[in-house]
């Protein structure tokens, strides 16, 4: 997938944004919501499927899997994010079953409402559809706004405070989540080099590691993400 591509998941990630700033009090607020890859035509990089007839080895899940009966299952090693290559999905060594179906997976939503002034921020986030008692981290991802070929990855930091002790939350029994954190300084918006956004991801070793988000496909599987808007 060529650059063109992250501009279009991009607009519809930040579609429902309102975005303001007023130089007077430096004050920022805006609105967005999060999606999953499937819903910008990539595979989902952190939950594999199945395939018929192969054993020991499994695929991430693209648009073209339309059953959403089908378990979901960790790899056995951790996988480098690749959403920019539609021929990167697998085979890749069967890790751990996760005990969620796709369509559980896929049926996650959130949207999240940012406010900053006079250099503190405060993001609210409100969540349904999460694994139900699932542990999670929010992260702050900057990646470069033309994406390279080959693609090098994000820069991962925990939202809040450095440690990563602010960007954890857990679902409670029916997959609902709130995360409402303030912190100093706040988010850094899209600019002319960087495109910047958020992102979660569901451990499902129950476990989370600080500054780091885990070994993503094998314990750390993002599920939603979304693009922040550009700096005024």
């Amino acid at each position: 997938m060529r650059p063109q591509f992250l501009m279009a998941a991009a607009a519809i990630a930040v579609s429902s944004a309102a975005y303001a700033v007023t130089a007077s009090n430096s004050a920022a607020e805006f609105e967005v919501d999060f999606v999953t890859h499937i819903d910008v035509g990539m595979a989902e990089q952190d939950v594999m499927i199945e395939r018929t007839g192969e054993q020991g080895v499994v695929y991430r899940v693209t648009a073209n899997d339309g059953d959403l009966t089908l378990p979901l299952f960790a790899a056995a090693t951790p996988l480098a994010h690749n959403p920019f290559d539609s021929g990167d999905i697998g085979p890749y060594p069967k890790g751990q079953a996760l005990n969620v179906s796709l369509g559980e997976w896929l049926s996650a939503k959130g949207s999240a409402r940012y406010v900053e002034e006079n250099g503190k921020g405060r993001l609210t986030a409100e969540f349904e559809g999460l694994i139900p008692g699932g542990v999670y981290t929010m992260w702050h991802f900057f990646m470069s706004a033309s994406p390279t070929d080959p693609f090098i990855g994000t820069f991962d930091l925990p939202v809040g405070n450095p440690d990563g002790t602010q960007s954890v939350f857990v679902a409670d029994a029916k997959g609902r989540a709130t995360f409402d954190q303030t912190f100093e300084p706040g988010l850094q918006l899209t600019g002319k080099q960087l495109t910047s956004g958020l992102a979660i991801a569901w451990h499902s070793d129950g476990e989370t590691y600080g500054v780091l988000p885990g070994d993503f496909g094998k314990t750390s599987h993002l599920q939603m993400f979304t693009a922040l808007p550009a700096e005024e």
